[in-house]
């Protein structure tokens, strides 16, 4: 999987460059969910990158379609909208986002999930401290590099400290 160029034109990013983006950092592996890969139909074609080959918990996943019946808010099925998920941990999503994941989903009626270019708790796993973005672009792009490395950097604790 290779990414499309990035026009200097544009501020758009797409997938594939976000992709390539967290394929640099170190140690990271990728699973494309297929159906040969034992996922679900509704999760096919989602990207999950972690850091180890043991695969135990994704630290960033790419979507591109809703899950049907599940994870519909952020209407990933508009043309050309993809989705970056990170796990921030509870410090970091406190941090940024001025109360703790447990209050993630009584304050969910205030945040527009389908909202471009804009880190928001995630509509479904922000009680986990997930956040996400649509379309990562001018706005968002620091700081969605930022905590990719951020959750790169938890993940890569977390496997360092397994057994």
């Amino acid at each position: 999987m290779t990414a499309e160029p990035h026009s200097p034109d544009t501020d758009e990013v797409t997938a594939d460059e976000i992709t390539e983006r967290i394929l640099a950092l170190p140690g990271v592996e990728l699973l494309v969910a297929t159906e040969e890969s034992g996922a679900p139909e509704v999760a096919w074609g989602w990207r999950f990158f972690y850091v180890g080959p043991d695969r135990r918990q994704p630290f960033a996943t790419i979507g591109e379609r809703d899950m049907a019946g599940f994870d519909e808010e952020s209407r990933l099925d508009r043309p050309g909208v993809f989705r970056l998920n990170l796990e921030l941990g509870r410090r970091e999503f406190h941090r940024i986002f001025g109360y703790p994941p447990a209050e993630a989903d009584e304050r969910r009626a205030s945040v527009d999930v389908s909202a471009l270019d804009e880190v928001l708790p995630h509509p479904v796993y922000g009680t986990a401290a997930w956040a996400c973005v649509l379309n990562p672009g001018p706005r968002s792009l620091a700081e969605v590099e930022r905590l990719i490395r951020h959750a790169h950097a938890r993940a890569s604790e977390r496997h360092r400290r397994r057994p």
